[in-house]
């Protein structure tokens, strides 16, 4: 490996998470890179649980560990919070649910030293609440890989890219008071992503699956089976991010506006396939617009060269008369 002397900072959100915080926080300060050159923030925001405290008594057992006690704002404020105080070149997030390998910015920091390269990619896994590999939601490259911006914007408009921060080493300098996380939104990640891509001069990915993301049921995008109309806000987010993008491509990477449109159109299908039967009505502004959308661009949609002829057929259908659709699919399933 190259000689590593850069710093790092990793930044670690915490809401009420007391019962798994303690086993992230000590991946990350076990790491096998040097705790001299790591500093890791803890950014407590505003927990109602004993996580001020779990984060406090790590603080006391590791130099390295420094927690922020902040009013509740969301996870993007909270990363923000954090991204205030880093000082080191390169910066990493955890998400305070998940845990990482003893050796992951180690090989992180030599793939960015070695190929002079602003933002460098771990592979992850996912892991379920029982201890259960479940199937990967992104498949690692066979080897080290070094892709532009731009083609790595391509597979995140693809779905076979990875737009999370935590599983990434950025360059602190990319991050600006014009570039930070959106507060108040979930998909932050894939927000921030395709704006800060547009000054990253290259993407390094490595194969090895360090990061491990831990599913937990009530986290803020997973839907709990016993509450039937609970409908996740990241469901609204990712269309809204979707027509972002779209513009973003129209403007800096014209070559990409197809597969921004197939994007858009998934992202609309995944809405319209997982809203709550009971929340599709004509005083929904958003869901009215979903469909208007869909409807409007029928044509395109059957044009479309990245959309499968499944993905087709489901916009289609779901066109004509989507709860009635949505219905009938729930009787069928016995829902």
């Amino acid at each position: 490996m190259t000689d590593q002397n850069k710093t790092i900072s990793v930044i670690i959100p915490a809401y009420n998470i007391e019962d798994l915080l303690e086993k992230c926080v000590r991946s990350v300060a076990s790491q096998d890179y040097p705790g001299s050159l790591l500093q890791i923030i803890v950014v407590d925001d505003g927990s109602t649980d004993g996580t001020a405290a779990v984060a406090d008594g790590l603080s006391s057992e590791y130099e390295n560990v420094q927690v922020i006690h902040k009013a509740n704002g969301g996870s993007s404020s909270a990363r923000n919070a954090g991204l205030s105080v880093a000082t080191g070149e390169y910066v990493g997030f955890v998400d305070s649910d998940d845990y990482i390998s003893s050796k992951m910015y180690s090989l992180l920091m030599d793939a960015a030293i070695r190929n002079d390269a602003d933002m460098v990619q771990i592979s992850r896994d996912e892991i379920s609440e029982d201890g259960e590999r479940l199937p990967d939601v992104v498949i690692p490259p066979a080897k080290e890989t070094v892709i532009t911006p731009n083609e790595h914007l391509r597979t995140l408009l693809m779905h076979t890219g990875d737009a999370s921060f935590c599983t990434k080493l950025t360059k602190r300098s990319l991050f600006s008071e014009s570039l930070k996380f959106p507060e108040g939104e979930l998909n932050e990640d894939f927000y921030l992503m395709i704006h800060m891509l547009m000054k990253v001069n290259k993407l390094v990915i490595l194969p090895e699956q360090c990061y491990h993301v831990f599913y937990r049921t009530g986290s803020n995008s997973r839907k709990k089976k016993e509450d039937k109309d609970y409908f996740p806000s990241v469901f609204t987010d990712i269309v809204r991010n979707s027509d972002v993008a779209l513009e973003l491509v129209k403007r800096n990477a014209p070559d990409l506006t197809e597969a921004a449109e197939r994007f858009g159109f998934v992202q609309r299908l995944d809405y319209l396939l997982h809203i709550p039967t009971s929340k599709m009505k004509s005083d929904n502004l958003f869901y009215r617009e979903v469909v208007k959308n869909i409807r409007k661009n029928r044509g395109k949609i059957l044009r479309n060269h990245y959309l499968s002829g499944k993905q087709k057929a489901y916009l289609m259908i779901l066109s004509v008369a989507p709860g009635f659709v949505r219905k009938s699919h729930a009787r069928i399933k016995g829902l």
